[in-house]
């Protein structure tokens, strides 16, 4: 009895050293749970554990890893918590151009752009925290993608007076937003500059930036001169170069620059991509040429590249241009059996055949599913909507769209559309 009552005693004792062994084994990985938290992008549990940490006798701020969480809050779309989440590791005696740096970066990638012009404003009156060129580069990209071209030369400028060297990244990103702009003369003078840098020379990146925005403006004479300056330069194209022009001229209905483009490809062993087969069947598209849109997509599948939504959405453009708009819904069937993600862009194709089609209760319909697939419209989608109510005297749609529009931008409720009667 008593041999049974010591065993007893040992295993108790053995499981109260355990039982203490995992308590310090907690307390010392913490901080690992809560890294390996943000790693694996479980923002809202890296959040709980961070509080929990800041209270532990071990807590020491790592600025390295706060500013990782705050990344992660942006790209997770809460910007409002990396604010709190700042201030709270600002109280704990951190604060950096980096870390300010992050906060942007969340602002800018959440269209935040305001807040994110007074996060910079606040840096410029910290000593220890003047921004960067990164902080640079992180707005004027923001403000490109919103198309604030002035908010971009603004900065740009900036930059210069407070003796920022921009990096050639830099520069590429304020030429996206100047080509978008269509400020040929000022993207000319940046790539001038740029080839006389020893510092921030044109990279392939640039080339591309640069034939893309001449390219989609139409400018094919800009484009062409100056990928001939970046060859003469050094810089050697790639497939996603030859790509660029095909789609350039496609645009243009230049079908032997586009042969001697691909002709070049073969010559460079540059291989094709689902981008090559793309732009040649949306050059067919354009002009609804069936017969070399399908010619060509057959032969897309049969070199077993992947097909993608922008594939399908020039397919059906095609097809709408061609007037077989029989041929458009066994499109959008063939999409679902390759399992193509329906996106915004998707459904603009297909409401946009539908209204060449003069069909308006399909249109309804297609905008009825667009949305209960929770895919959002754009401006693209209500200026076709608009266009084919007005083919049709329809006012109280057209003012339901607009209102519609505004509600979208706002977050407002929801309106009820009236009825289209067949």
């Amino acid at each position: 009895m008593r041999k049974i009552n010591d065993r007893k005693s040992k295993k108790k004792k053995k499981k109260n050293n355990n039982n203490n062994n995992n308590a310090k084994v907690g307390a010392h990985t913490l901080p690992e749970v809560f890294s390996y938290c943000i790693h694996k992008k479980h923002w809202l549990k890296a959040l709980e554990l961070f509080d929990i940490l800041r209270e532990q006798p071990y807590y020491e701020p790592k600025e390295k890893t706060y500013m990782k969480l705050i990344v992660l809050l942006g790209k997770s779309g809460e910007p409002h918590h990396a604010h709190q989440l700042f201030n709270t590791i600002k109280e704990d005696g951190c604060d950096s151009t980096q870390l300010y740096t992050a906060l942007l970066a969340a602002y800018c990638r959440n269209s935040l752009i305001d807040e994110a012009f007074s996060t910079l404003d606040e840096m410029k009156h910290l000593p220890r925290c003047q921004p960067d060129v990164v902080t640079y580069s992180t707005l004027i990209k923001a403000c490109v993608d919103a198309l604030e071209i002035e908010r971009v030369e603004l900065l740009y400028e900036e930059m210069a007076e407070r003796s920022v060297v921009p990096e050639t990244a830099t520069h590429n990103i304020v030429l996206s937003g100047y080509g978008k702009a269509g400020w040929f003369d000022k993207m000319e003078k940046i790539l001038s500059s740029m080839m006389e840098s020893t510092k921030c020379k044109p990279d392939i990146w640039t080339m591309h930036t640069v034939i893309s925005a001449f390219g989609n403006k139409g400018r094919i004479d800009l484009m062409e001169k100056w990928y001939e300056n970046f060859c003469d330069f050094g810089i050697h194209p790639e497939t996603r170069t030859f790509n660029i022009l095909i789609g350039a001229y496609g645009k243009k209905g230049m079908y032997d620059k586009m042969s001697s483009v691909m002709q070049s490809m073969r010559k460079l062993q540059c291989p094709w991509t689902t981008s090559t087969y793309n732009n040649l069947i949306e050059a067919f598209a354009v002009v609804g040429d069936a017969k070399s849109m399908e010619y060509t997509f057959d032969q897309m599948c049969a070199d077993g590249m992947k097909v993608d939504t922008k594939t399908f959405c020039c397919l059906i453009n095609g097809y709408a241009n061609a007037g077989t708009f029989h041929k458009v819904n066994s499109i959008v069937q063939l999409a679902g059996r390759f399992q193509i993600p329906e996106n915004t862009s998707f459904y603009n194709s297909v409401i946009s055949a539908c209204a060449k089609a003069e069909d308006l209760m399909e249109v309804e319909r297609i905008f009825k599913r667009m949305k209960e697939k929770r895919c959002q419209p754009d401006e693209t989608t209500y200026s076709i909507l608009v266009e084919a109510y007005q083919k049709e005297g329809m006012d109280d749609k057209i003012y339901y769209l607009e209102q519609e529009n505004r509600i979208t931008i706002t977050g407002e409720k929801n309106l009820t559309m009236p009825e289209t009667h067949g």
